[in-house]
C-alpha cells in the first residue's frame, strides 16, 4: 500500500508540471535575451516581465513541449505557457518578482478540458521578439 501511494504521488508531482518535458525544454524560465533559451525554437518573449524563453505563434498543443499548451493571451498572439494546478507549478525557473500566475482565463486553442497554464506578467516592453517565425 505504501508503494503504491508512493508511485501515485510521482504521477501526481509529473503530471502537474514538475517534471514536465516543458519545464525540462525550459519553457517559462527567465532571460534577458535568446541566447538564453537553449532549446531550439524557443525565443525570450520580452513582451513578459523577465522575459519568457517560450515558442510563440503555436497553433495546436501539438506545436508545444508536453506540459503545455497553446493558448491566446490578451495580446492577440498565440504561445506554449506550461500547464498548472497551483501557483507553485509555475515558478521553477522565474525569480520572485517576475513570477506566473496559474490562471484558466486564457482561451485554449485545443480547448480547456479542466486545464490552467501558468501567465507571466506582461512587462509593456514590446511585440514578440522578431526572431520568432
Amino acid at each position: 500500500m505504501n508503494r503504491t501511494l508512493h508511485a501515485l504521488a510521482l504521477l501526481l508531482f509529473i503530471g502537474c508540471g514538475g517534471g514536465s518535458e516543458a519545464i525540462k525544454r525550459g519553457v517559462g524560465s527567465e532571460c534577458g535575451a535568446n541566447l538564453a533559451c537553449t532549446e531550439s525554437g524557443q525565443t525570450c518573449l520580452t513582451q513578459f516581465a523577465g522575459g519568457y524563453c517560450g515558442v510563440a505563434r503555436c497553433v495546436h498543443d501539438t506545436d508545444c513541449p508536453g506540459g503545455s499548451a497553446c493558448v491566446t493571451e490578451d495580446d492577440g498572439v498565440n504561445y506554449c505557457f506550461l500547464v498548472c494546478a497551483d501557483k507553485v507549478d509555475c515558478n521553477p525557473k522565474r525569480s520572485a518578482a517576475n513570477e506566473s500566475s496559474c490562471v484558466s482565463s486564457l482561451t485554449f486553442i485545443d480547448g480547456t478540458m479542466g486545464r490552467k497554464v501558468c501567465r507571466p506578467p506582461l512587462s509593456g516592453t514590446g511585440p514578440v521578439d522578431a526572431a520568432v517565425d
